[in-house]
């Protein structure tokens, strides 16, 4: 898959979602640095021609121009076979993904490319979310969904566990978004997918993961009663690796600091740290916790010590770590410094 590199590219990739020609060919000479006449070999067109659609001043309307731009500009097959517009934009799922993952465990040798490249976008679309904003990404991750699972039937055994735990990260990072948008109970029933596939992957960090988000978002809800009996299920799951046993841990700790019980707040809070901070590289993490660092990990320490009023703890503790947060993390950092600010006043 060498040739379709560019379309790892999130803004390329939105842009083919949506179906916007021109937006397709603008994203794809960003992605790549070519310009309009480099590109003219690649679609078949000249430069004026290429520009004017760039520029909204003529439109690929015939299945010919957009075959030929889509043969020239590599667009991976999974993405042809997803289609494009509107049909990935609807919030809730398919009922026919529920179908398709019905019938897998079967035998059969499915091309695993496909499913390793679509690996790597989502590890790409979940360290820019940030910058790019779920919404963009929507149509996209859809789309990457549907690809996988159309995979699954054909498989058995260890690839379909494979396959399973791919098709529950999408569920999941679409279940935060859709939290993120104020739709709650899409969120809900994306989660309850990602869970149940996670399950049937025997994947016990995905399933402790969903379980933990649940609990993040029964605690956002105001209900730290349910949080906290959500999170312990997180932590206490068999089999876990540090980082995800560090990550329920800590929402743990934030429930049980909502309810009061600090000395169990701090308790879970040292706990999610010294986990946290035993799994110090990212290929010691689940690919979804590829941000729970050592700087991270302290910041959430402190984040504990906040919810628990300690002011001075919290701030000296925030101060420490904030520096080593890193870039591209705009949202978490100005959450940080806001709480270091209230906390160091309180103080």
């Amino acid at each position: 898959m060498g040739g379709q590199a560019p379309w790892k590219d999130i803004r390329l990739r939105a842009a083919w979602a949506r179906g916007d020609w021109a937006a397709i060919l603008r994203e794809y000479r960003r992605a790549t640095g070519l310009t309009q006449q480099a590109l003219e070999p690649l679609v078949g067109m000249p430069q004026p021609h290429i520009s004017a659609i760039e520029s909204g001043r003529r439109r690929v309307k015939t299945a010919e121009v957009r075959n030929r731009i889509s043969e020239g500009l590599h667009v991976p097959q999974e993405l042809i076979e997803a289609g494009q517009g509107a049909v990935h934009g609807e919030w809730e799922p398919n009922p026919e993904l529920r179908e398709r993952l019905a019938h897998g465990h079967r035998t059969g040798r499915p091309d695993l490319r496909t499913a390793e490249w679509i690996g790597e976008v989502l590890a790409t679309q979940r360290r820019t979310e940030d910058q790019v904003g779920g919404l963009v990404l929507w149509p996209v991750v859809r789309s990457q969904l549907d690809a996988i699972t159309r995979l699954i039937p054909q498989t058995s055994g260890t690839t379909a566990d494979r396959l399973l735990l791919l098709a529950a990260g999408h569920a999941h990072w679409l279940s935060w978004v859709a939290w993120q948008e104020g739709r709650r109970g899409t969120a809900l029933v994306w989660m309850d997918l990602a869970q149940g596939w996670a399950a049937d992957s025997g994947a016990a960090d995905m399933v402790s993961w969903t379980n933990r988000v649940r609990a993040w978002y029964s605690l956002r809800h105001g209900d730290p009663v349910r949080a906290l009996r959500t999170a312990e299920l997180a932590r206490r799951q068999f089999g876990l690796s540090p980082a995800a046993a560090a990550a329920a841990s800590h929402t743990a700790a934030q429930a049980a600091a909502a309810l009061g019980e600090r000395d169990r707040a701090r308790r879970l809070a040292e706990e999610a740290l010294r986990r946290a901070l035993s799994a110090p590289n990212e290929a010691d993490r689940p690919a979804w916790l590829y941000w729970l660092t050592p700087a991270r990990a302290r910041l959430q320490a402190a984040d504990t010590a906040y919810a628990c009023r300690d002011w001075a703890t919290a701030a000296a503790a925030f101060r420490d770590a904030l520096p080593a947060l890193g870039e591209g993390y705009g949202r978490d950092r100005a959450h940080y410094e806001a709480r270091l600010e209230d906390a160091a006043r309180r103080a």
